[in-house]
């Protein structure tokens, strides 16, 4: 059994430390498994409903050495102890709209709406409204978590722990980061509401192409019992090099990946449309374009469509201002007219294929621009010298071709311009697993001890997106500031 707080996540903030290792086998166990989760409980029947949508709200402040005497804080906090800066003013509407849902939910629920929402939190932000005694927060959370009554409504997400961006972090801290988050999760909710756990949300919905990356992704997922995750449409494409075709958006997808040495592995993906601007969601446009939709085919079968989006839950002045007043309607409107309605990604997955559709027949895709490097290589007899050799004859002779990844943005990289935060990122990441890898597989107990835990924190904050996304300056002074520690930790 994992532990759950209060005991665990006292002992562990008392160390200093988040809980986000030391119980791999025992997580590994609960959260791989087949079982159901919305299917014996959801008050929807697929034959009566023209088409739906699911939203997702994401959150995430990252954690950075701005304390006094420099220690870890969420930048939440450093918000409130600084209001006069930037945009810091909004501190306390933040931390409103991290708990907000856990009123939300109940109050529609008690005016005899039907609603539905999935939430994705970092464990960085976590992490910081425990260090920040936020318990008002926690315990409204844990009530969507945790309550049966409310669970049919609520759908959490996995997400990397420290927000990380896939395609920039090292193959093999992609599972490490994903661990993290379930074991930070159990901590709080417990295992009952991580088995709970089925659909992953990706930081900056950032889609890996690189062949042997993208592999180890989803690997690493499936590994750790997810069954499907969020794409952005325009980070995907199908077999051919052409683009999704209309339909296929709004029904689940077969994202396919194949390595540099042949081998092939596949998820379920829902399909984020539209751009990244917080008014879809904040005005619930989701909704109104599922009211255009209708019932399309997979297959033999007829199901209703789905429009999904997902969007930041706190940031911008529509989510923390006009959000509530576009989401609290709509349920009001659909209990009148129940042909469009709310769903969570895992219930309307597993609606459908309890409708009788064969996951096989889901249309396929793949990571943008992949399509040109099997046109080079054979798949068949594939290898890695192979692949990368017809990768850099891409990049010198495609402008268009890159394989930075693709995230809801197409014209911010993620690498270019980052070199003085990746290169101290990898360097960090190698020297981890130079020195835990073997002592972990002689002897699994290691990932307990102090060491372990205070090293491994060290590699999952470097990784931090917004330490890129934000610029040079401030951030990627943080950036350097947690490698040093990292790397004063390993060196131990």
């Amino acid at each position: 059994m994992i532990a759950t707080a209060p005991s665990q996540t006292a002992a562990d903030l008392h160390s200093g430390f988040p809980p986000i290792c030391g119980l791999e086998a025992e997580i590994a166990a609960a959260v791989n498994h087949n079982d159901p989760v919305f299917l014996p409980t959801t008050n929807l029947q697929l034959d009566s409903i023209k088409s739906g949508f699911a939203c997702a709200l994401h959150m995430h402040q990252p954690t950075i050495p701005a304390g006094h005497n420099g220690e870890l804080i969420c930048n939440l906090q450093h918000m409130f102890e600084h209001q006069g800066e930037g945009d810091n003013h909004n501190a306390s509407v933040f931390a409103w709209c991290y708990s907000r849902m856990g009123d939300f939910i109940p109050e529609l629920i008690a005016d005899g709406g039907n609603p539905r929402i999935m939430l994705d939190y970092s464990g960085n932000l976590l992490w910081g409204l425990q260090q920040m005694g936020r318990h008002d927060i926690l315990d409204n959370l844990k009530k969507l978590a945790c309550d049966s009554q409310y669970q049919p409504y609520v759908e959490w997400l996995g997400t990397m722990w420290s927000h990380a961006v896939a395609p920039s972090t090292p193959i093999p801290d992609l599972k490490l980061q994903i661990q993290a988050w379930q074991h930070h999760f159990a901590s709080i909710f417990g295992e009952e509401a991580l088995k709970r756990v089925k659909g992953f949300s990706p930081p900056e919905m950032h889609l890996p192409n690189h062949p042997d990356t993208l592999y180890e992704y989803i690997k690493a997922l499936k590994e750790c019992g997810y069954r499907w995750l969020m794409v952005q449409e325009h980070s995907v494409e199908r077999p051919d090099g052409s683009g999704l075709w209309h339909d296929d958006k709004y029904v689940p997808n077969r994202l396919v990946a194949r390595n540099s040495k042949g081998e092939v592995i596949s998820i379920t993906a829902l399909i984020k449309t539209q751009g990244s601007d917080t008014k879809l969601v904040a005005q619930m446009q989701p909704y109104y374009e599922a009211k255009s939709r209708g019932r399309q085919k997979i297959g033999e079968v007829e199901v209703p469509g789905c429009v999904t989006q997902i969007a930041d839950g706190e940031n911008g002045g529509v989510m923390m201002n006009e959000f509530p007043g576009g989401f609290k309607p709509v349920w009001s409107i659909i209990k009148d007219n129940p042909d469009v309605v709310g769903f969570n990604g895992t219930e309307y997955i597993e609606l459908v294929e309890a409708s009788g559709v064969n996951p096989d027949d889901y249309p396929i895709c793949q990571a943008i621009g992949q399509h040109k490097i099997w046109q080079k290589v054979d798949p068949d007899n594939a290898t890695s010298a192979a692949v990368e050799k017809a990768i850099q004859e891409l990049n010198e002779t495609d402008h268009q071709f890159h394989m930075d990844g693709a995230s809801w943005t197409d014209d911010l990289s993620w690498v270019k311009g980052y070199e003085n935060v990746l290169e101290p990122m990898n360097q960090l990441s190698a020297k981890f697993h130079e020195k835990f890898d073997r002592r972990v597989q002689e002897d699994p107990s290691v990932t307990k001890t102090p060491e372990y835990q205070e090293a491994l924190l060290y590699v999952l904050l470097v990784e931090t997106s917004c330490f890129r996304y934000w610029g040079q300056g401030t951030w990627t002074d943080y950036a350097r500031e947690l490698y040093r520690r990292g790397e004063e930790a390993l060196n131990r």
